[in-house]
């Protein structure tokens, strides 16, 4: 039985707003599947990387076209609980109720991004875990219902401290996102200068209105292809999704997962066949494959883990005719890439500097290669920093 055209409907528009984004952001593909995931499946998601990796413009492009009210911001040790949740309401406080303002601010919105997530408060990080699970703001002596369809996150690594645990363990995905570099360095660039000269255009465009005292700021909910609405309405097909053709599987990924030492907690075994329901429902179909469990690749606890769980996921995805991924490459291939290339780059053979910058590019590529799978073989790592910095006195002789 097929679904009604309505589900279908919502599913194919948020194809659209998939393809858009992966048209829009360079080397983002899955960053973008796993957020259209995370809004379908009301769960809340991880985003590690460097600073510049178009984390925060992704996620609120996302939420554009999901016309959500959204709520961004960056954390720091020194933020204030009340640039979060709202300001106190004094009059009341006067009165001798506590009472705080939430209009317009995280307790209010739909979807939100706060970047550098870890850095708050143990006061913010302790009123957004009760957010984050039960969807509840306590607002002084009441309890009131938040609308938050999910969190997304950014943060550069994960603490390794126990009291963070709790709060951690609450985004149920996780992608380590890496700047494209050298991988796709044509389409970035162009791609990219489009964002830029419609930035600069809207940038100008505001400065204009502002100065002939009009009003050029966006509404708190904006225009999307996919209503909040039409949004729960999918979510709840979920229950709908037949998931016994994929348990057998499901059970021994995780039995064998479980036997190599991964930690996941019984909250994220559980919640993960509803990204497996979620994977079914987007390519329209009632039932799940084992092709579906491609999502568990992302539930990873402890980094440190990352490289045993992305395996163990997509040999058996691929082994049921599921997307195939990129391979990990060993260790001395990269290391014989690396010496390839810096091969013709020595003084002897006299180099020009743009061979010489082009190397360079090359072998920063082959170095975020290696870094991409944890954990990193220090002893590799090592022969390539000194391959590197041996290039790099070269290109000191151009200066």
């Amino acid at each position: 039985m097929s679904w009604g055209q309505d589900t279908v409907d919502t599913i194919r528009d948020l194809e659209y707003v998939r393809r858009r984004l992966g048209e829009r952001f360079v080397g983002r593909e899955r960053a973008v599947r796993l957020l259209q995931l995370a809004v379908v499946c009301r769960e809340h998601a991880l985003l590690l990387g460097p600073t510049g990796t178009a984390k925060s413009e992704l996620i609120a492009t996302l939420a554009r076209h999901v016309e959500a009210r959204h709520f961004s911001y960056l954390l720091t040790r020194f933020t204030e609980p009340s640039e979060i949740f709202g300001a106190l309401d004094f009059e009341q406080f006067r009165q001798g109720t506590y009472h705080v303002h939430t209009e317009g601010m995280l307790p209010r919105a739909e979807l939100v991004f706060l970047d550098e997530v870890f850095q708050g408060s143990s006061a913010i990080l302790n009123t957004l875990l009760t957010l984050l699970n039960e969807r509840r703001y306590h607002n002084g002596a009441r309890a009131e219902s938040a609308p938050l369809i999910s969190l997304l996150g950014a943060t550069n690594d994960i603490p390794d401290d126990p009291g963070l645990t709790a709060f951690s363990d609450r985004f149920l995905i996780r992608l380590q996102v890496e700047p494209v570099g050298g991988t796709d360095l044509e389409r970035l660039l162009q791609v990219g200068w489009g964002h830029e000269t419609r930035r600069l255009a809207s940038a100008v465009n505001e400065s204009a209105a502002s100065r002939e005292g009009g009003t050029a700021t966006a509404t708190d909910r904006t225009d999307g292809t996919v209503t909040v609405r039409r949004l729960e309405q999918l979510s709840l097909r979920l229950r709908d999704i037949d998931l016994d053709p994929v348990r057998g599987e499901h059970r021994e990924l995780v039995r064998q997962l479980l036997i190599q030492g991964v930690r996941l907690s019984d909250r994220r075994l559980v919640r993960s066949l509803k990204l497996v329901a979620g994977a079914a429902l987007l390519r329209e179909s009632r039932t799940a494959q084992p092709a579906d469990l491609w999502p568990l690749a992302h539930i990873w606890t402890d980094p440190a883990d990352r490289t045993t769980v992305e395996e163990a996921v997509h040999t058996v995805v691929e082994k049921h005719g599921g997307e195939p991924a990129r391979r990990r490459r060993p260790d001395h291939e990269i290391l014989l890439d690396a010496r390839e290339t810096a091969a013709p780059l020595t003084a002897a053979r006299q180099p020009s500097e743009w061979s010489v910058i082009d190397g360079l590019h090359k072998l920063g590529d082959l170095s975020r290669e290696l870094r991409e799978h944890q954990p990193v073989n220090t002893t590799t790592e090592a022969q390539l920093s000194r391959i590197i910095a041996e290039v790099n006195a070269l290109l000191g002789e151009f200066e």
